[in-house]
């Protein structure tokens, strides 16, 4: 696999989210202007073939950065390749001089976050009818 980070919305990254939140998860609003200031992450196969994605941007707090929009095609899924890029984002962050990681995750992975040192807090709410919990990291250096 191989990673690009990219400083704007890459094609690559705008497909894969279509693909996997638009067109098999009926999301609406899946694009916003948090992308036009956000980091995107997208991982290829080494043919080249974008198949993951996320962004990651800076938070409200010093130090803290949200992960959000991460997309893993169907047919790469089970791979470990959203461990892959949530670390990558990890190490992104890092260098970035952040020292803590946020995400509103789909409820339904939020075992997948969990199981990768995130730790849920605050209460569930809904975007756009799906349940979504607020998830955080606190990043060693």
């Amino acid at each position: 696999m191989k990673i690009k980070i990219y400083d704007k919305l890459s094609d690559s990254a705008r497909i894969i989210r279509e693909e996997v939140f638009m067109k098999e998860q009926g999301f609406q609003n899946e694009f916003d202007e948090i992308d036009d200031r956000a980091k995107h992450i997208v991982l290829y196969t080494e043919e080249g073939k974008p198949v993951a994605t996320c962004r990651i941007f800076k938070g409200e707090y010093s130090g803290d950065y949200i992960l959000g929009r991460l997309a893993v095609r169907k047919e790469y899924r089970g791979k470990n390749i959203g461990a892959t890029i949530v670390e990558e984002a990890e190490r992104c962050v890092k260098e970035l001089g952040g020292n803590t990681l946020s995400l509103h995750a789909q409820c339904r992975v939020s075992k997948f976050y969990q199981n990768l040192g995130f730790s849920e807090y605050g209460e569930a709410d809904e975007d756009e009818g799906c349940p979504h919990i607020w998830m955080k990291k606190v990043l060693s250096h």
